[in-house]
């Protein structure tokens, strides 16, 4: 919303160069933490800071001259950009923005062009329009909103307290199951129960010792697949009719065995989570055991359930975290694409849809990812491999008559169309930001069910510019 500060008129004034200048009020009246305007008139260069009106706490104003003209504007609330709907708006170069004509004739009634709209219920998505500037030189950059060091400290320290006093039975969900293996089950009914069951992993049960002794995860049936694929390995098909989780675990496989990490439920969330970074794992068994009786499995915390925890227990108080306003390319979070001249940037690793499972396997354990986006010939993302996808394998005994080196992903991602996994979790699978958006929202995206990461694309040609992980937010504000 804008209007003339004072009458026109009046306020009128003449700079040098003869350009006249009318002082303009702008107006955001439906609330925020922190509002900001840019347009324009600043070249899309600078944030104007907006106040908030005396008495009206939701109502945002700041006082800006311009000269007469067309000109174009935009909002920066709470970390997003905002349009008002119920002012003349376009769609331009810098995505959904509002206008406003100016002239020195009061009297003048200004002509739009066809294409703005004034005010309507049109459906905008605001995620397109791109945070940028435009320099001198005519070359675009970006607006970045800037933190202080201490605040950014500030805000991991108060994480870190809310981590510290708050343990793992905030994570426990009213009803629900935990699916639990035992060690003497063959290896290759174990993970055709994780495939129906549509799990990526299960804590393992030793009926002669009376306690959880360690986890089968979908890194272990990479770690199969790919002994099956070695023409010099001791390992057949067969064997796996007979071979039990626990010969795998223990036997002559134990190059691959892990310790067992598990928690209780009196365990601070804080624990929990270094417990998930320092041993390179999904999820912890929250196990309940007292006076020697037999354990209880209560749940499997992950870093999902603890940033669900963070997420509902600031979102009332997020502004005592500045830096949840901040967008993630402004954070030193997650893996991003080198620019050109950057080589001390962590590689991304990316695939061609035609490139072959084993090497997609190869990478996912060599690269110690959970996921790799898979691109086109423009880096544009089509698809995500993952880990969870392997277990489509196990359906119809597929890894039994597959080449690893002649499949290709495609054709893996093909077989887990039918796999079970609820439409939900499937459409979750390649989720995506941007770099403009906050953190307050990924940190939201990734606490929900099924999400482990968001992939960082460019908007409109959806080119892959990074990844942002679960992992990743928690070593940022813990590590």
């Amino acid at each position: 919303m804008f209007s003339p500060s004072m009458d026109s008129a009046r306020d009128v004034g003449v700079v040098a160069a003869g350009t006249v200048l009318i002082p303009m009020r702008f107006v955001w009246p439906y609330g925020g933490r922190s509002v900001y305007l840019s347009g324009s008139f600043t070249r899309w260069s600078e944030l104007l800071q907006m106040s908030p009106v005396e008495g009206c706490p939701t109502v945002f104003q700041v006082i800006h001259s311009l000269a007469p003209g067309y000109h174009q504007y935009k909002f920066f609330v709470d970390g997003e950009w905002r349009h008002d709907e119920h002012q003349p708006y376009i769609s331009g170069e810098y995505g959904i923005v509002n206008t406003v004509l100016l002239a020195t004739d009061p009297n003048f009634v200004p002509v739009l062009p066809p294409d703005i709209v004034s005010g309507s219920n049109m459906d905008v998505d605001n995620e397109a329009f791109r945070r940028v500037v435009r320099l001198t030189d005519g070359t675009l950059s970006e607006v970045i909103p800037r933190i202080s060091d201490l605040d950014v400290q500030t805000s991991r320290q108060r994480i870190s307290a809310y981590l510290s006093t708050h343990t793992a039975y905030e994570l426990l969900p009213e009803s629900g199951k935990v699916v639990t293996l035992d060690v003497d089950l063959p290896v290759k009914q174990a993970f055709h129960i994780l495939h129906e069951q549509g799990i990526p992993m299960a804590p393992l049960w030793d009926f002669c010792k009376g306690q959880f002794v360690g986890v089968l995860s979908v890194l272990d049936f990479i770690l199969i697949l790919r002994e099956l694929g070695n023409h010099g390995s001791n390992l057949t098909e067969e064997e796996l009719e007979t071979h039990t989780i626990s010969a795998w675990k223990e036997g002559k496989w134990t190059a691959f065995s892990r310790r067992f990490v598990h928690a209780g439920p009196y365990d601070k969330l804080k624990d929990i989570a270094l417990k998930i970074l320092q041993n390179g794992i999904s999820t912890v068994p929250i196990i309940y055991s007292e006076d020697g009786s037999c354990p209880q499995l209560l749940h499997l915390a992950s870093l999902s359930g603890i940033l669900k925890c963070i997420c509902r227990y600031f979102r009332n108080c997020s502004s005592s975290l500045p830096i949840l306003q901040l967008p993630i390319c402004a954070i030193p979070v997650g893996t991003w694409v080198p620019k050109i001249g950057e080589s001390n940037h962590q590689s991304l690793a990316m695939l061609r849809p035609n490139a072959s499972l084993s090497s997609a396997l190869n990478l996912l354990v060599q690269a110690q990812v959970s996921s790799i986006p898979i691109v086109d010939d423009s880096d544009s993302l089509l698809d995500i491999y993952s880990r969870s996808d392997i277990t489509a394998l196990a359906k119809d005994r597929a890894y039994t008559h597959i080449n690893l080196d002649e499949m290709t992903v495609h054709q893996a991602l093909q077989l887990g169309q039918d796999a079970f996994n609820p439409y939900e979790l499937r459409s979750q699978r390649c989720q995506m930001c941007l770099r403009t958006d906050s953190l307050h929202k990924v940190m939201e995206r990734l606490a929900s069910p099924g999400v482990r990461r968001l992939v960082i694309v460019e908007a409109g040609s959806k080119r892959v510019e990074g990844i942002i992980s679960l992992t990743d937010i928690f070593k940022f504000f813990l590590c």
